[in-house]
């Protein structure tokens, strides 16, 4: 019963967690246990306990009736993606280092789903770009760094800024995917590192929409 019970508040956990980080639940939106337990068919036990797993990751916040998604200030964003340039530069190094055929074949395939994707279906874009970021890091084979690079994943690409995105913007990142891929490929760890953290540091600004918020001398 213990174990059914701790399967379900995670499965919650990991529901909520993805749709904030996806931006279906958007900041200061309010979470109601029950609300939340009618939408997920399951008890307030599991909710209660789920939600407290995401308050400890600064992900909601309390409110006088319940909690809230915690808005997102540019300042807290600019910590967390700069993190994210640190810790995924150096996934990506790894990747370039640990790879095998196996791997560079599911990058591959990820990478072409992503440019195969209509910029109308916003869901996929948002999906197969977590997804090479993801296949990277497991391909860094580094627990503790994938442990440490998901608590800095907070703010991200999502189906908000997927929404808004100009082709323009969706085009840089796909080259921008395709030399972090040649890089890895190439056994290139110093190059993969590099383009690696220049993207995130370039997609941070034009997500965060704050003109030269952060510029770090590798730029």
């Amino acid at each position: 019963m213990a174990r059914n019970q701790s399967l379900l508040s995670g499965s919650v956990y990991e529901r909520l967690r993805e749709e904030i980080l996806s931006g279906v639940l958007r900041p200061n939106e309010p979470l109601v246990e029950n609300e939340i337990g009618e939408r997920l068919m399951v008890s307030r036990t599991p909710v209660r306990e789920g939600l407290q797993r995401l308050a400890a990751e600064e992900l909601i916040v309390p409110r006088r009736q319940g909690w809230a998604v915690r808005e997102c200030r540019p300042e807290d964003a600019i910590c967390f993606m700069e993190v994210r340039i640190c810790l995924e530069g150096f996934a990506a190094s790894l990747a370039a280092s640990r790879a095998e055929a196996i791997d560079i074949a599911e990058l591959e395939t990820i990478h072409q789903q992503h440019l195969m994707t209509l910029p109308e279906n916003i869901a996929s874009r948002v999906s197969t770009n977590r997804n090479f970021h993801l296949a990277i890091i497991r391909i860094a084979r580094n627990v503790e760094l994938a442990k440490a690079i998901r608590s800095a994943t907070r703010y991200q690409f999502n189906h908000l800024v997927a929404r808004d995105a100009s082709e323009e913007v969706m085009e840089r990142g796909n080259r921008d995917h395709q030399a972090i891929l040649d890089a890895i490929k190439a056994r290139n760890a110093a190059a993969a590192e590099d383009m690696m953290r220049k993207h995130i540091m370039r997609t941070s600004r034009e997500v965060l929409m704050i003109p030269g918020a952060y510029v770090p001398p590798y730029s």
